[in-house]
């Protein structure tokens, strides 16, 4: 989807999700935002630091404040998870279980925390998640920084944690990119999800126009 303003896909996904039914095919769409703070459903002003220009938009998601900005890669989950028989912890565990196995292909050892949703690498967060369920399908999805300006994350407690150190790949492979990592990304949780086959969505005139993703 490329580079989509955050409020335009939050109503997108909400539109997308209050019309489904139990035949809908499940969608993953992958883009960049303009840069952003998104406030989850458990967020605090108080994490908010100093927001200087950038947009603070509330959000439906979990969690609390992360930032969002071109150079990170946004995956969103669209998923029935009645249908494919799936929890949300379980949801957690392929997202936080597809981004360890991307980054084992760039020979980057990685772990995450039971009590802090998320993938790090060395105690720095490299990749947030945050989710919605409604009528038994999923919204929202993840964040992995790649190549970004990482300086907002100063501005503001990430996740809610004073003290979170952020990182991204690109300082831990420097000759990653960004499109390759979105393809390897995609492959990992089509594999994760059980999906056999993968039709990728395209935009014409910045209407979207969605492919299924596949059979499970």
């Amino acid at each position: 989807m490329g580079l989509y303003p955050y409020q335009a896909c939050l109503e997108a996904m909400q539109k997308f999700t209050g019309q489904r039914d139990a035949a809908t095919m499940d969608e993953i769409w992958l883009l960049q935002h303009l840069p952003v703070f998104s406030q989850g459903q458990a967020g605090k002003p108080e994490h908010i630091l100093s927001p200087g220009v950038i947009p603070i938009v509330q959000s439906d998601r979990g969690g609390q404040v992360t930032y969002h900005a071109p150079g990170q890669l946004v995956v969103y989950l669209l998923l029935n998870l009645k249908r494919l028989h799936l929890g949300v912890r379980q949801l957690v565990s392929i997202m936080e279980n597809s981004i360890i196995a991307l980054l084992h292909e760039y020979g980057i050892q990685s772990n995450i925390k039971h009590a802090a949703p998320g993938v790090y690498v060395a105690g720095r967060k490299l990749a947030s998640l945050g989710l919605r369920v409604r009528r038994g399908c999923s919204f929202h999805g993840l964040a992995l920084n790649v190549d970004m300006d990482m300086h907002p994350f100063k501005q503001i407690n990430p996740c809610g944690y004073p003290d979170l150190s952020m990182v991204q790949l690109c300082d831990l492979y420097p000759d990653c990119d960004i499109d390759r990592v979105e393809i390897s990304l995609l492959d990992q949780l089509c594999h994760h999800l059980g999906y056999n086959k993968r039709l990728e969505s395209i935009v014409v005139n910045e209407t979207l126009i969605s492919a299924p993703i596949g059979a499970c």
